[in-house]
């Protein structure tokens, strides 16, 4: 089974089982076991050997930099709630912020300037948006999908983020002539997913209307009040004496000693015990190596111990309240810690399985009678890779070396080629019910996962659609200007024949 479709097949289960049962552990854990029995070639003992080392076990040990950071986020949003500061936060936005497009233009313009890391970016919105859309009475299905649009995207088109350091890692390995960051930031104009995502936000808001699920979950909150919160959330309410200093100011230091942590963890001030002294004052360089699952619990505890020491010293709450905190902000955390270290296991079972290399022949294949049509065959190639294995990361780390070796250095189809693959790479991440960042954008809006995929994939299959075409015609252009203006063209072409279809469809 290894290196075959097969080695696809327990994650296309599990995302089936999550979208027909809405119950996400079971059908994450069903993949997990099925990828497990296919590795074990059904040998019990080895299967739950991998579930249990390969799987459960190695993906903490892996992710807990991240888990770390999400454990300290939790107590912070716990801490600016009871303090009464992200109630504060929403009585200030409803006389300054009066509208609903206001409100979801904010979300997208704060998701564009928090473009250093896409789990950073996912929680910090959410935070401090919440308030904001929950006065306007927007769904948390709606803010989900602002947070996701404009986390993932967003990074992969700063040159300067977690993102552009690991597409740069992976192609400055290759000795493929140009240095990584490099080839990161000619492939920029040409990623059309991520930039008409943009116009897709901007266009969708300004057109003020919703279709598919959206819609419904947007009508349920404008007519019932139900905006879809998940169950435990708390964001109103809190001390009499919060103030909207309480919400910016710890989410501000967060945001300040997130940024110097990153640079930090990529050896800009010097040397450190996991990086020599080579990217000493190279603020480029020191991105570009930095670890992010270094940085954001780094950054994350300095900024949490201030917030225990600011409300203590504001005297919002005592010392009591915000040691109450602490395991309050653990267990809202729970859901999206669980889901993110079972979509981990899962991934790790598709690697065993060979998922590179069955890519990596499909590839090969096309390579050969397709090659003007290459740049949209490998953006499919990475929505569908994406979607079944749930990371980006993943993803354009099996097929960068792929698209490296088919086109030469100074074709004009390599930089279209890699902008294909991370943009398809993005896609599918939004798409799938395992990706982590689509598990962290739903933690954000605080709502339920499975809600947040199905309501955010029609919107991320149109802008998927419209990205396609724009492939087909780039393979033979190869302007990207003309190109970015036949895509925004297409968005908003394609956003007014779906408002008239609904319109159409209301009135009969």
């Amino acid at each position: 089974m290894s290196g075959t479709f097969w080695a696809l097949v327990p994650p296309l289960l599990a995302i089936v089982l999550a979208l027909l049962t809405k119950e996400v552990y079971t059908s994450l854990f069903a993949g997990v076991l099925l990828g497990a029995l296919f590795a074990a070639n059904f040998n019990l003992i080895r299967t739950v050997d991998l579930i249990v080392v390969d799987g459960l076990s190695a993906s903490v040990s892996d992710l807990a930099g991240n888990l770390c950071f999400l454990v300290i986020l939790g107590i912070m949003v716990a801490m600016v709630n009871k303090s009464g500061g992200s109630a504060a936060f929403g009585r200030w936005a409803e006389k300054n912020i009066k509208t609903k497009v206001g409100a979801q233009l904010a979300t997208f313009v704060l998701g564009v300037l928090i473009f250093i890391d896409d789990y950073f970016n996912c929680l910090t919105v959410g935070s401090v948006m919440r308030p904001v859309t929950d006065r306007h009475s927007i769904s948390r299905a709606k803010l989900a999908f602002l947070i996701d649009a404009t986390a993932a995207p967003v990074c992969m088109i700063a040159p300067i983020s977690s993102w552009a350091a690991a597409v740069a890692g992976v192609a400055n390995d290759l000795n493929a002539g140009i240095t990584g960051i490099e080839l990161f930031v000619r492939a920029i104009p040409y990623n059309f997913y991520s930039l008409l995502t943009l116009v897709f936000i901007v266009a969708l808001v300004c057109m003020k209307f919703d279709y598919g699920p959206m819609a419904v979950a947007e009508m349920n909150a404008r007519l019932n009040g139900d905006l879809g919160a998940a169950k435990g959330d708390d964001t109103t309410g809190g001390s009499p004496k919060g103030k909207i200093i309480d919400l910016v100011l710890p989410i501000l230091v967060l945001i300040v000693v997130v940024f110097f942590a990153m640079l930090y963890a990529g050896g800009y001030y010097g040397e450190t015990d996991w990086i020599g002294p080579e990217n000493t004052g190279n603020l480029i360089g020191a991105f570009g190596d930095t670890d992010a699952f270094i940085a954001l619990p780094w950054g994350g505890l300095i900024a949490l111990v201030f917030a225990f020491i600011y409300f203590l010293c504001r005297r919002t709450l005592s010392f009591k309240e915000l040691a109450e905190c602490i395991p309050q902000g653990f267990v809202a955390m729970v859901p999206p810690i669980l889901i993110l270290v079972l979509a981990t296991s899962l991934k790790s079972m598709t690697s065993a399985l060979g998922a590179a290399d069955f890519v990596h022949g499909l590839m090969e294949g096309a390579a050969a009678g397709l090659y003007s049509l290459l740049p949209a065959v490998i953006f499919v190639v990475a929505v569908i890779l994406a979607f079944a294995t749930g990371t980006s990361w993943g993803t354009f780390g099996i097929l960068i070396p792929i698209v490296v070796a088919i086109f030469p250095v100074d074709s004009p189809l390599l930089f279209i080629g890699i902008s294909a693959c991370l943009a398809g790479a993005v896609c599918g991440d939004h798409c799938s019910p395992i990706s982590d960042t689509t598990i962290m954008a739903s933690a954000g809006a605080q709502m339920e996962h499975v809600q947040h995929v199905s309501t955010q994939l029609p919107y991320a299959m149109t802008v998927a659609c419209v990205s396609f075409v724009n492939y087909i015609i780039a393979g033979f252009v190869q302007n990207a200007v003309i190109c970015l203006l036949i895509g925004t063209v297409l968005t908003v072409v394609t956003l007014l024949v779906i408002r008239a279809l609904t319109k159409k469809k209301a009135a009969a």
